[in-house]
């Protein structure tokens, strides 16, 4: 499987240098992480939205290794708030956040990490909208569920994702269906051992369903964190059999992937939100974005080799 190499890529600093010296790289990037400055990327919240579609917008940027670091990347989080408040958008416009660039990794992380996001989610309340928590490898999770737990006392609409490949999950799913989360349910995209996350693409899909059964039926708002047709229908069915109506949960895909199925659910009267990255430390999520579908692999080398 190739997944599991390019994810090792991902934390290679050599990897990183040739590839971002690569000529063709740029555009590639491009498809997939439109600007590097909240300038560059208001214009793109314009036009999705304009479209009828929604976002979580992602800041990105993974390798904090001082509190400074951190506290810039709360900054910058604030700055997009700032920016969407005069666009009025609400709840169309919200943020995705990874508790790394809050300092989770660093001494003390746990508690920087609450303190350096729980502003940016008042600031998100503010302008009515929301934040929700991405979840990173499986080692965090206790402290991203913690935090989750916390900012919700006073935020309730904060939300988490939840990875279907770790065997954990479906007891997390039931305690956040229980408690009325908003819970984004995706397959996966580390590396995680045998021990704790299931390691065959057709078991991972089977848990999905199943995570996802849980999630509709329960009290909460399920996000459809996936490109996968098959699981996108599945989904509608266990929307219909549990009697929500298209306005209580959503799906959500990635900018660059399926821009004509966003448009078509979006078209059906589904919400359909487009989970858009910008910012000038790309490489780790670009190489993710490999790593999870064999069809960016080939399309990044195709174009390699179309530009070598």
């Amino acid at each position: 499987m190739l997944g599991p190499v390019i994810l090792a890529a991902s934390r290679s600093d050599r990897m990183r240098r040739l590839v971002s010296a690569a000529p063709v790289t740029k555009p590639v990037v491009d498809r997939f992480i439109p600007g590097e400055t909240v300038d560059e990327i208001v214009p793109i919240i314009r036009d999705l939205t304009d479209q009828g579609l929604e976002l979580t917008m992602d800041v990105v940027g993974e390798d904090i290794t001082t509190p400074e670091q951190a506290e810039a990347a709360r900054d910058a989080y604030l700055e997009l708030i700032d920016r969407l408040k005069p666009l009025d958008l609400g709840t169309r416009a919200e943020m995705s956040v990874k508790l790394s660039m809050f300092g989770q990794a660093l001494d003390g992380g746990h508690e920087l990490a609450l303190k350096n996001v729980r502003p940016v989610v008042e600031a998100a309340a503010e302008i009515g909208t929301t934040v929700t928590l991405d979840a990173e490898d499986h080692t965090t999770l206790d402290s991203m569920f913690a935090i989750h737990d916390e900012l919700r006392k006073d935020v309730p609409q904060t939300g988490c994702v939840i990875q279907a490949y770790l065997f954990r999950t479906e007891a997390d799913a039931r305690r956040l269906a229980d408690s009325g989360s908003r819970v984004r349910l995706v397959k996966g995209a580390y590396k995680e051992p045998a021990e704790v996350a299931y390691q065959q693409r057709h078991e991972i899909d089977k848990a999905y369903v199943r995570i996802l059964r849980t999630l509709m039926q329960g009290e909460g708002y399920p996000m459809i964190g996936s490109h996968d047709p098959r699981l996108i229908s599945i989904a509608q069915e266990l929307a219909r059999t549990a009697g929500r109506k298209l306005d209580e949960y959503e799906f959500q895909m990635l900018y660059g992937i399926r821009g004509d199925e966003h448009l078509r659910l979006a078209a059906e009267g589904h919400r359909m939100r487009v989970y858009t990255a910008y910012g000038t430390d790309w490489y780790g999520y670009f190489m993710r974005r490999l790593a999870e579908k064999p069809a960016n692999l080939r399309f990044f080398a195709r174009s390699m080799v179309s530009k070598g």
